[in-house]
């Protein structure tokens, strides 16, 4: 398959990163095409520009500034994103490149007449998260409803292949955590990878 690891974190000695690392590896290891995507590393820009908004809903949407991250993203099989929540959400930078690259006639056709918006990413056949919090499961759920994971497998995931398989994997409770729960993680997400 290929697939698209997309890592947002500035620093490279996270443990997010050492995630983003372990997912690259063990997905070429098993002979996939990886698409290792370090959004900082590759600075990309977050913030849409005047003519991307101007043209957004329209049927002519003006991704040139994005055009390698587009199709990029429409020659996939497979995408996996690597981060971590914030504020029970994705980072400014993750959430720029799905405002930006899963844009209309890319991630979705969206016609006016009828403020219908069809999927666009059939192509895309596998799902995935890697992820984590900084507080526990619970507040996370309970609190704050899952609210960055409902963007996700709520919004974005919709817009891949019907049949498209998902997963879902969050190391809550990271302002305390251990060695011992973060190499378990680790290990458990390359475990998973694997079988893909």
């Amino acid at each position: 398959m290929r697939i698209q690891v997309v890592h947002c974190h500035p620093l490279v000695g996270s443990y997010n990163h050492a995630l983003y690392r372990t997912i690259v590896e063990t997905l070429q290891a098993n002979g996939h095409d990886v698409v290792a995507t370090d959004l900082y590393r590759e600075c990309f820009e977050p913030a849409m520009t005047e003519r991307e908004r101007q043209t957004y809903m329209e049927e002519s949407y003006d991704y040139r500034a994005v055009r390698g991250y587009a199709e990029t993203l429409k020659s996939l099989d497979g995408i996996i994103l690597c981060f971590p929540h914030w504020w029970f959400s994705m980072p400014a930078i993750l959430k720029g490149w799905v405002d930006r690259v899963w844009g209309p006639s890319i991630a979705f056709d969206y016609d006016p007449k009828d403020k219908h918006l069809e999927p666009a990413l059939r192509n895309i056949k596998l799902f995935g998260v890697v992820t984590s919090y900084g507080s526990p499961w619970w507040v996370v759920a309970l609190f704050a409803g899952n609210a960055g994971r409902n963007v996700l497998m709520r919004g974005m995931k919709p817009l891949c292949a019907k049949d498209v398989r998902s997963f879902y994997m969050a190391h809550y409770n990271m302002d305390h955590s251990t060695p011992e729960s973060r190499k378990a993680f680790l290990e458990k997400v390359r475990a998973h990878v694997a079988r893909l």
